[in-house]
């Protein structure tokens, strides 16, 4: 693993939602996260991985309103 992980700003930017939001996902276990004691952070592999799983959650559900259940 070369490249720098990402914090929970770097992330809420990624995908358009606050800090609070990410880290919210973070403590509930719904978003993949690294855990150093108190500090979290992200691998962008994962995270694109995730907000793909997310998308295919929608489609897949039926709802189509381009929200994923989180």
């Amino acid at each position: 693993m070369t490249e720098a992980l990402l914090t929970a700003e770097q992330v809420a930017e990624l995908i358009g939602m606050t800090t609070d939001y990410v880290y919210s996902l973070s403590r509930r276990g719904r978003i993949p996260v690294i855990r150093f004691g108190r500090t979290y952070r992200y691998r962008r592999e994962a995270i694109e991985q995730w907000l793909i799983e997310q998308e295919r959650a929608t489609i897949g559900s039926g709802r189509g309103n381009g929200r994923a259940a989180v």
